[in-house]
C-alpha cells in the first residue's frame, strides 16, 4: 500500500549512474552457505544501537559514543515559542518527521519488552533504554497541550536542496503542529503507542515516575487522536511528499488502543479495538507488509497474543480476537510462502521483497514479527496453520525465516555484502547521509554551505569520511542488485525504522546462538535500570 519513503529528487543532484554491482555471473558459482562467515549477532546488536546515537538531534550528552557528530538543531521550536530540541533525524537529512520517529521508538520499545533479557544478557540494556528515552523525551516536549502536538521540524523540500552537516544547518527549522482544527490522528496515535509501549519498558526500572509520565501523555494523545480525526499529512502539507499516510489513521488508532490496553490493563481500550475491528479494518484487511505507514499486521499480532496468553479479558472477546489472529497469521504465512498464492515475494537470494524503495525496511519488520510470534507460539505450546502447509508450522520455522533475513542483511546474500554499515568486511561505503558524507565538524569546523556541500562532498566518488555504524541501508532490488553510490538514495539511504526492528531480532539470535535460552522467554522489559537493584514489580508481568 505505502509507496515507502516518498522523496522528491532535488534538481541539484547529479544524475550520472555508477557501475552496478550485479548478483549474477560473478557469484553464481558460490553457495550462500559458504559466502560469509557465521554472523556475529552480538556485534550486530551493539552496532545497531550505536546507530541511533548518530541520528540524534539536539544537545548531545557527555557519554555520546559517536564522536564525529556534534550538537545540532539547538533552536528548534524557538520561532514558535516551544522547546523542540532533541529527537531523531529519520534518515540522511535533517527533518524531524514525527510519524516515522514515533514508529521507530515503538519498535525499539516492543523489542525491549519481549526480549529484554536477551538485550541485557548481551550487555546492551543501558544503551537500549537510552535509545528509547531519547525519543520519548522529545515526544513529551512536543505534546505541549492536551490537543496540540508538534509533528515536524524542518521542511523536506528546502532541506533536500542543501547538502550540509547538521551542525551547519542553514535550512528552515519551521515547526508544524496538529491540533483540534488541523488533526493528525495517525501521527498522534502512533506517538501514543510509542509512549504506552515505552512506559512498560521503564515500569519497575530505575524511573517508575517517568513511566507514569509517559503513560499520562499516551492517554491524552489517544483521546486527542480519536476525538479529532484526520490524516496528519492533510494538515501538514509539507509532510505529504515524504511520509504519506496512505493507509489512513484507523490502523494507528487500533494499534494505540492495543498498546494502551497492554500498558494499563483497562478493558475499555480492548473494547475499543474489538468494537472497531470491522469498521477500522483490523479484522478485515489481510496484509503482506508491516511498516511505519501500515500497522495492521503488527496490531493483529498484538491481538493474537491475548489469545495465546489466555488473557482473561481477551477471553471475553474471543470471537473478534480470533478474526484478528487469522489476519495476523495470514501475514506470517505470506512471509513463509505458504499462503495459497498470496505471498510476500522473495529475491533469488532469499530476501523478502515488497517494493524497490528501501525494501529492507519491510524485511526487517517482517523478521521482527516472525521472531515475536515464534516466541508467542512457543510460549503457548501452539503452532501456525497455513493454507499451503501440509502440517502445522512449528515456531522454529518462523524463527528460521527471521534468521535468514537477519543473515541476508549481515552479508549472507549473493553479493556477500553486509547491508549494515560498519559490520563485516564489506558494507556500503557511500551511504546517502549528509553528516556521514562530509568531514566531521570536530575534525574541521569551517562552515560548509548549502551548495558547497553538493560541490565538494556529495558528488565525490570516494567513501564517506565518517562510517555510519549500525545503519541498515535501503538494500538491493528484487534481483539482489545493489549500487553503492551516494546518488542512489533508493538503495543507499539508511532510516531509523530499518534498524529499530532488528535490535530485538539480533538480541534474540545472539542469545540463542550463545546459550540454551528457551525460545519462549519473554521479559516484558521490566529490567532494573543501571545502578539499581530494584525487584521486578508483579505488574510488570
Amino acid at each position: 500500500m505505502s509507496q515507502g519513503r516518498a522523496r522528491r529528487a532535488s534538481s541539484t543532484l547529479p544524475a550520472a549512474p555508477p557501475p552496478v554491482l550485479l548478483a549474477a555471473a560473478l557469484l553464481a558459482l558460490l553457495s550462500l552457505a559458504g559466502a560469509a562467515e557465521a554472523p556475529d549477532y552480538g556485534d550486530a546488536l551493539s552496532k545497531s544501537l550505536l546507530y541511533f546515537e548518530a541520528q540524534r538531534s539536539g544537545r548531545l550528552p557527555y557519554g555520546q559514543r559517536v564522536r564525529w557528530r556534534g550538537h545540532s538543531g539547538l533552536t528548534d521550536g524557538l520561532q514558535q515559542g516551544v522547546d523542540l530540541v532533541g529527537g531523531y533525524y529519520d534518515a540522511g537529512d535533517h527533518v524531524k518527521f514525527g510519524l516515522p520517529m514515533a514508529f521507530t521508538v515503538t519498535m525499539l520499545a516492543w523489542g525491549a519488552l519481549e526480549f529484554g533479557d536477551d538485550v541485557e544478557a548481551a550487555g546492551e540494556w543501558g544503551h537500549a533504554l537510552e535509545a528509547i528515552k531519547w525519543g520519548t523525551d522529545y515526544f513529551v516536549k512536543a505534546h505541549t497541550e492536551p490537543f496540540v502536538y508538534w509533528a515536524e521540524v524542518g521542511d523536506g523540500d528546502t532541506d533536500h536542496y542543501c547538502w550540509q552537516r547538521p551542525e551547519d544547518m542553514t535550512t528552515s527549522r519551521q515547526a508544524y503542529r496538529v491540533d483540534k482544527d488541523n488533526p493528525g490522528s495517525d501521527l498522534v496515535a502512533e506517538t501514543a503507542a510509542a509512549l504506552a509501549a515505552a512506559s512498560l519498558v521503564f515500569r519497575g526500572s530505575s524511573d517508575p515516575r517517568y513511566s507514569g509520565l509517559l503513560l499520562r501523555h499516551a492517554r491524552q494523545l489517544f483521546e486527542f487522536a480519536d476525538r479529532y480525526r484526520g490524516n496528519y499529512d492533510s494538515s501538514i502539507k509539507q509532510a505529504h511528499s515524504f511520509y504519506t499516510s496512505v493507509s489512513g489513521y484507523r490502523d494507528e488508532l487500533l494499534w494505540a488502543a492495543f498498546w494502551l490496553h497492554r500498558a494499563t490493563g483497562e478493558e475499555a481500550y480492548l473494547r475499543y479495538a474489538v468494537d472497531k475491528a470491522g469498521s477500522f479494518g483490523g479484522a478485515g484487511w489481510p496484509m503482506t507488509e508491516f511498516s511505519w505507514e501500515n500497522k495492521y499486521a503488527g496490531l493483529q499480532v498484538l491481538a493474537a497474543k491475548l489469545l495465546l496468553d489466555s488473557d482473561p479479558q481477551g477471553a471475553q472477546h474471543r470471537a473478534v480476537l480470533e478474526q484478528y489472529r487469522a489476519k495476523a497469521e495470514h501475514y506470517l504465512c505470506a512471509c513463509l510462502g505458504r499462503n495459497n498464492g498470496s505471498n510476500v515475494h522473495r529475491s533469488p537470494g532469499g530476501m523478502l521483497y515488497v517494493r524497490e524503495w528501501n525494501n529492507l525496511q519491510y524485511a526487517s519488520s517482517a523478521a521482527f514479527l516472525l521472531t515475536v510470534y515464534s516466541s508467542y507460539l512457543a510460549g503457548a505450546g501452539a503452532s501456525l496453520r497455513c493454507p499451503d502447509a501440509p502440517a502445522p508450522v512449528p515456531p522454529s520455522e518462523l524463527l528460521a525465516l527471521a534468521r535468514s533475513q537477519a543473515d541476508y542483511i549481515l552479508g549472507r546474500n549473493p553479493l556477500r555484502l553486509s547491508y549494515m554499515v560498519g559490520y563485516g568486511a564489506r558494507f556500503p561505503l557511500r551511504v546517502h547521509h549528509r553528516a556521514a558524507s562530509i568531514v566531521s565538524h570536530k575534525a574541521d569546523n569551517r562552515f560548509i554551505g548549502c551548495v558547497q556541500g553538493f560541490d565538494d562532498w556529495f558528488g565525490r566518488g570516494q567513501p564517506n569520511p565518517n562510517v555510519l555504524v549500525g545503519a541498515i541501508v535501503g538494500g538491493p532490488n528484487r534481483r539482489d542488485e545493489f549500487r553503492d553510490t551516494r546518488k542512489n538514495y533508493v538503495q543507499t539511504e539508511a532510516c531509523t525504522y530499518n534498524t529499530a526492528p532488528m535490535v530485538a531480532v539480533f538480541a534474540r539470535l545472539h542469545r540463542l546462538s550463545t546459550t540454551a535460552a528457551p525460545e519462549n522467554s519473554s521479559s516484558e522489559g521490566c529490567r532494573p535500570g543501571p545502578g539499581t537493584a530494584l525487584p521486578l514489580s508483579a505488574k510488570c508481568r
